[in-house]
Parts: C-alpha cells; sequence; structure tokens
C-alpha cells in the first residue's frame, strides 16, 4: 500500500513537471497570456483521464501534455491549439461529449477537438472501404480550420517518438501510413523539421538495423566532418563580421533517412554520398525592408572567397516556395576539393522554415500573412478533389498525395500572369488548372509559342497558351501524362460519368439480347458471358457492350445454350485448377499433395511469422514479384483477398501504399531458411570495356563461387560496359561476396543488386 501511494506521488510530480514545461513555453512565446485557460484545459484531461495507461505503462494525460508541448513549442501555436490538443482525446476515450467542451471551452476548442476526434486513430480505419472516407473527414476539418492537421500531425510525431512499446506488425503500419500521408503533409504545410524527424523515425522502425549502420556511420565521421565545417565557415565569418552582421552559422547534417534514400536511389554506397554536411546562414537584416537584398549580398560576398557551382543556385527569396519557405541556395567549392551547399536565411526567413507558414497563417497576433494567398489556393484545390472523390481508397490518396511533395515550377499565361505548378507538370495539367472545360477540350498547346501535344512537360519561365477544339472528348490515355492531383482527378470524375452512362445502355442492350434468345439473365450465365470476353464483372462487360467493343452474336447465344463447334460441351472450356506456387519451380497442384495450407485465422499476429523452407514451400507464402525479396531483407507479410501471405520488402513501394491503406493485413515476419532455398536476384555491373572482362565475370560467379547464373546481358559505348546478371542465391550475404568479388576485377567501376 505504502509503495502504490509513493508510485502515485511520483507519477503526480511526473505530471506536474511536465505541465509546467508546458506553461513555460507558452509564457516564453509571444501569443497573449492565457494560463487560466490552459490550466483549466489540463485539470479536465487530467481528470478524464484518470486512472488510464498506454501501453508504455506511464499515465496517459502525458500524451495530451506531449502533444501540446509540440503544438507550443515546435508548431507555435497559441492557447486556443494548446487547449485543443490538451482535450484531443477526451470526446473519444471517455463519456464526455463535443457539447460538453463547447459549454465550457468554447464553440471553436470545441470545433477543433470534434476534428480531431473524426479522424482519431489514424488517418486509417481497419477496413478498405473507410479509409477514403477517414482522409476525406481529415482534409475537410483541414480547409476549415488548419489548426486540425497541425494539432493531428503533432499527435503522430508523439506517436513515433513512442512507438517502441508496439508490436512489430503494428509499427510497420503506422511507420508506413506516417511516411505516406503525415511526412508529405508536414512538408506541404512547411514544417520541415517535423517532416524529417517522422521520416527518420519511420526508417528507424521500418530498417532498424540499417538505421543503426548509418548512424553509426555518422557518428564514426563526426570529427572529420566537423574540421571540414570549421575551416570552411572561418573566412566567411570574417566577411560577415567585415558587413556588420549579427547571425549564426550552423551544420546541417543529412538525417540517416535522407542518406539511406539516396543509397537506394543512386545504387551507391554510404562513403559514395557527397553532400552529408551542408552549411546554414541565419542572419538578422540591418535593414528589415531589404533582407531579399541582403541574402544576395551575402551570397555575392561568399563568392569573392569561394568558387560557386553555375547550375546550383537555387533563388527561394525572391520566389517563394508554394509552403512558404524562403531561402537563397548556392553551393561552393570548399578549399579542399569539397561541393559543400550554403543555405542563406533570414531571421524571419529561418521562422517559417522550421515551424511553417501555417503556424503564422491566422492565429497569431496581428492578423493574416503575405503566404495566405498560396495556402488558401491549396485548400482550395483539396476541396475540389473532394468535391468527386475516387471510389477506389488507394486511388484517392494516391490522387492527394501526387501534389503533396512535388517541388514547383513558374509558368506564364499568354498574358503574363504567373501561375505555380508542380514540377513534371504536363501541358494537359496547366489546362485542367485553368478550368475543367479549357482541359476536357483541349487538343494542344503553344508553349513559347511553339506547338506542342498535351503531353510535353512543362519548364519554370514558359508561357502556355492552351488550344481548344469542342469535338475533343476526354480518353483514358490522358491519364498516362497528367501528374497534378486535381487534372487527375477531373479526368477520372469525366470518364467515370462517361462510363456510368454506357454501363446503363450496355445493360439495356444484354437484356434485349437475353429477351430475344427467350432467356432469363441469371448470374450464372452472365458469368459465362464475362469469362467467354474475358472481362473481370459483369459491370465491365455492360460497359463493353455499351461502347460497342464487345458485340453480343451467335457464338455467345451457343455458349448460354451450352453448344459448341465439334459438340465439346461448354462447361470444359471454363474449368480451371488451383495451384499453390513455392521457388524454384516447383509448382504443384495442392490438393494432389494432400497438402494443408495455412489457416489465417488461426495465426498469431503478435508473432512474427517465420520464413523456413517447411513454411515458404508447403504454406504457399508467395515471394512479391514487384520486389523480389531474399533472406536477409527486412520483410513484412500482407494477407490479401484470397487469404493468402505476400512476402514484401519493407521498403517497396507497393508494401509502402499496404501499410499505409490497409494496416490490420500486415504481419512482421522474419526469416530462417538456414540456406536452403534459392532466389533470384538481378546484379548491375558498370566499367570500362577491355578484352576478357566477360570471362573475367563469369569465371569469379560460375568457378569460384559456384553460383548458376541465369541470365546475362552486357552493352558497351564508347569504352564503357554496362550489364545485368541474373543469378539464384541463397540469400543477402551471398549477393555481398558476389559483388565483393566482382569488384576486384580491375575493369569494374561499380556492382550494385537492382532494388525495385
Amino acid at each position: 500500500m505504502v509503495d502504490q501511494t509513493k508510485k502515485e506521488l511520483q507519477e503526480e510530480a511526473l505530471i506536474n513537471e511536465a505541465f509546467q514545461k508546458l506553461l513555460d513555453c507558452y509564457l516564453a512565446s509571444k501569443h497573449r497570456k492565457k494560463v487560466e485557460l490552459i490550466t483549466k484545459a489540463f485539470n479536465f484531461a487530467k481528470q478524464a483521464h484518470k486512472g488510464v495507461r498506454r501501453r508504455s505503462g506511464e499515465p496517459y494525460i502525458m500524451h495530451p501534455i506531449a502533444v501540446a508541448q509540440i503544438v507550443c513549442e515546435e508548431i507555435g501555436l497559441g492557447s486556443t491549439s494548446i487547449c485543443s490538443a490538451l482535450l484531443h482525446d477526451v470526446v473519444e476515450d471517455t463519456d464526455y461529449t463535443v457539447e460538453d467542451i463547447e459549454n465550457i471551452f468554447g464553440s471553436k476548442i470545441a470545433q477543433i477537438v470534434d476534428g480531431l476526434t473524426k479522424i482519431s486513430g489514424g488517418i486509417f480505419g481497419d477496413h478498405a472501404s473507410s479509409q477514403a472516407e477517414n482522409f476525406k473527414k481529415l482534409l475537410l476539418t483541414m480547409s476549415e480550420d488548419i489548426r486540425v492537421i497541425l494539432i493531428k500531425i503533432a499527435d503522430r510525431l508523439h506517436n513515433m517518438r513512442t512507438l517502441g512499446s508496439m508490436l512489430p506488425s503494428k509499427q510497420y503500419k503506422i511507420a508506413g501510413e506516417t511516411l505516406y500521408i503525415y511526412a508529405p503533409l508536414a512538408n506541404r504545410l512547411g514544417l520541415n523539421k517535423i517532416k524529417t524527424e517522422l521520416e527518420d523515425l519511420s526508417f528507424k522502425y521500418e530498417h532498424p538495423e540499417k538505421y543503426k549502420e548509418i548512424s553509426d556511420k555518422l557518428q564514426a565521421t563526426q570529427l572529420e566532418r566537423s574540421n571540414v565545417f570549421e575551416d570552411f565557415i572561418a573566412p566567411i565569418k570574417q566577411q560577415l563580421d567585415a558587413m556588420g552582421f549579427t547571425y549564426r552559422i550552423e551544420d546541417r547534417i543529412k538525417t540517416p533517412y535522407s542518406i539511406w534514400n539516396k543509397m537506394q536511389n543512386k545504387h551507391v554506397a554510404f562513403e559514395e554520398i557527397y553532400d552529408i554536411l551542408a552549411v546554414r546562414i541565419i542572419f538578422t537584416p540591418l535593414i528589415p525592408e531589404e533582407e531579399m537584398n541582403e541574402c544576395f549580398d551575402i551570397y555575392v560576398s561568399m563568392c569573392k572567397i569561394y568558387k560557386s557551382h553555375p547550375d546550383r543556385l537555387r533563388d527561394w527569396v525572391s520566389r517563394p516556395k508554394s509552403n512558404g519557405y524562403q531561402a537563397l541556395h548556392v553551393t561552393l567549392m570548399s578549399a579542399g576539393g569539397e561541393w559543400i551547399e550554403v543555405q542563406i536565411r533570414s531571421d524571419r526567413m529561418n521562422d517559417v522554415a522550421e515551424h511553417g507558414f501555417a503556424a503564422h497563417w491566422k492565429y497569431k497576433e496581428g492578423g493574416g500573412s503575405e503566404d495566405e494567398g498560396e495556402l488558401d489556393k491549396w485548400l482550395h484545390t483539396i476541396k475540389e478533389i473532394l468535391d468527386d472523390p475516387q471510389p477506389d481508397a488507394m486511388d484517392f490518396l494516391d490522387t492527394i498525395k501526387l501534389n503533396l511533395f512535388a517541388s514547383e515550377i513558374f509558368v506564364f499565361t499568354p498574358k503574363g500572369e504567373l501561375r505555380t505548378m508542380p514540377q513534371n507538370s504536363t501541358a494537359l495539367d496547366f489546362a485542367f488548372s485553368i478550368h475543367t472545360f479549357l482541359g476536357s477540350h483541349c487538343i494542344g498547346a503553344k508553349v513559347n509559342h511553339k506547338l506542342v501535344p498535351l503531353s510535353h512537360p512543362l519548364q519554370s519561365g514558359d508561357q502556355v497558351e492552351i488550344i481548344t477544339s469542342k469535338s475533343q472528348h476526354v480518353t483514358s490515355a490522358w491519364l498516362n501524362y497528367a501528374t497534378t492531383a486535381k487534372a487527375r482527378t477531373k479526368i477520372m470524375a469525366i470518364l467515370r460519368k462517361e462510363q456510368r452512362t454506357a454501363q446503363k445502355v450496355g445493360e439495356e442492350m444484354c437484356n434485349e439480347f437475353f429477351a430475344k434468345a427467350d432467356l432469363e439473365p441469371n448470374t450464372i450465365d452472365l458469368e459465362k458471358l464475362c469469362q467467354a470476353h474475358e472481362v473481370a464483372n459483369k459491370e465491365e462487360f455492360y460497359v463493353a457492350i455499351g461502347l460497342k467493343k464487345i458485340v453480343l452474336g451467335q457464338s455467345d447465344l451457343d455458349l448460354l445454350k451450352e453448344k459448341q463447334p465439334g459438340g465439346v460441351n461448354a462447361w470444359k472450356k471454363y474449368l480451371t485448377f488451383n495451384f499453390v506456387g513455392t521457388r524454384g519451380g516447383k509448382n504443384r497442384k495442392s490438393e494432389e499433395k494432400g497438402e494443408k495450407l495455412l489457416n489465417i485465422k488461426e495465426l498469431d499476429r503478435k508473432k512474427p511469422l517465420l520464413l523456413t523452407e517447411e513454411t515458404i514451400q508447403n504454406n504457399g507464402y508467395i515471394m512479391a514479384e514487384c520486389c523480389n525479396p531474399i533472406p536477409g531483407d527486412d520483410v513484412l507479410g500482407f494477407i490479401d483477398e484470397k487469404d493468402r501471405i505476400v512476402i514484401h520488402k519493407r521498403k517497396c513501394k507497393v508494401a509502402t501504399r499496404l501499410k499505409s491503406s490497409f494496416g490490420n493485413k500486415i504481419l512482421a515476419a522474419e526469416w530462417d531458411t538456414h540456406k536452403t532455398l534459392f532466389f533470384p536476384v538481378e546484379l548491375c555491373l558498370k566499367g570500362i570495356d577491355g578484352v576478357g572482362v566477360l570471362n573475367s565475370i563469369t569465371e569469379i560467379i560460375s568457378r569460384q563461387l559456384n553460383v548458376n547464373i541465369h541470365r546475362l546481358s552486357f552493352e558497351t559505348n564508347d569504352g564503357i560496359f554496362e550489364g545485368y546478371i541474373h543469378l539464384y542465391v541463397h540469400d543477402v550475404e551471398d549477393v555481398k561476396i558476389i559483388c565483393k568479388n566482382l569488384k576486384k576485377i580491375e575493369q569494374i567501376n561499380s556492382v550494385t543488386r537492382i532494388e525495385r
């Protein structure tokens, strides 16, 4: 009893200390001091969550306090948001209602808490059908009051910081969801620091070994980078002092996630990443109105010390990014012969870069901001997409996400009006950005007065004139070169409308066909026709008839009456056999072997799947062709619609989408194969061509390492060769040994495994 009382006193002290830290942070801000309101919200939430604990064992109230701390300290919001953060789980987890919150704390806080409650439990529910609707709720509440999503991002950040107490399968779901939606949203709202941390934490839980490996290498090379940094900035400091600036210079180190991403995309080792170090100069303008000019003054002064890279000047000062980001980026050659990126920002620009312009948007003293227009434009685009969301959850999420991470280009209308578009936008995207009618009747464009097709990619500075025709109609092929969320949404909406019309016409034509044959259009007969014409379902069948892609005739009539040429019964044509595939080409009919496939309902989801020789061959696990996982890769299992388990690499793009949307079907998985099975891999070799190179490669692989080459192709161009080798190996360790031995060949510069 004494121990229990002591523990309760310790927890009470811990809670009060955390709340006091929150108050201290709030009092140090520029916001109006509504301490009484915040204290009232804290006491209310504390009482409401009394006796409840998180999975980690700590009192539940510590979570709302931590979220409020992030909202105050890291995003820079005021008392309304802090109170809403403290109360964000009260309505969902206790008996209190939104009306109770409104009566005690007012309508604004109640509205935000209500918005947070509607999207509680993550963006996605347990069932695919609810995902798009939940995400729609998130975006709708966001467009009503941006503070809802800012607090939700803070909530997700704290959940990611405490993810260690969750089961691995839950970790993969939450980390995947974070990478797919929350990190891009944070980036789009200018919360760069939070975006970076969300990415890094997701990487840490999805690939713990690789995270540790890169972190250890960063630690080991820290002293060397510190010396380079100090040597590089010494003359810059002298120059800035002479110019009379008050400033600070920081080193910015690439995060483990950013490094790993570059290693994957470029197929290079850690040692070949040369831009790990960057420098950031943050200065106080001598004359506030001249801060843009002073950025360029600092740039010019640095170019007197170091040579600048002519193609790497990024002017985000005079043309801020659409998330409000402003800075001047320049790449300089150090005295040691290394290219180092330098970011030049004023104090104000840095504040926006760290906290996001959304935090400054409407809620600080003094009202709006010059960035308000850009945010309003973005929210308006979201509202347009929400007017006609895709029926399929994944399509809807992909459509929204298209523009979240996109960089911007600047293009002009024929009248000289400047428009911001996502990078890689086409002429078709530009047409839809102006008006749906213009986009749907677009036949081409004039870019800089030259005629170009709809698929023409636009560049910054292009002047674009859209050419239309009333006879032009939207086709499904347009989806191949529409890259913006707005254009794709509108095209799909038009196609769906046309499809609904065609389906209705097709159904009427089909019913007429059945009526003439004196038959009833039953499900069995319709399925026969669907199989005969190779369409998935009756809806597609009706559409194809309505569009005259299928014309029903005598052969269909014979099929329905179970007649075929040669007297063969029609049913034999549709007899199918179910096979279970395994590695090594051992496909066989599972019924003949009498094998008992895995019962999904009997799975213990708290334990990882063990991928052994027996379970891979007998349980019918499927190795995903999109990423071809092999033992040693970080993997997970996914239960597909046929209750089969598909094994994906955790970093696979398909797996990322699945984690984001079907979290309840994700399983933790571990290898335990002991070099008994063979798996396919593909290696890419690059080097200098010469006599005997190919012979040396095959000698090492086939004779020295005794590995079977399945296929190989080489191409030489101006003395440089590039080759691809398909092999069967036991695991990742085999791949490392093969790569290591091949790199010993003098003419070979690089050997990398092709990651899909």
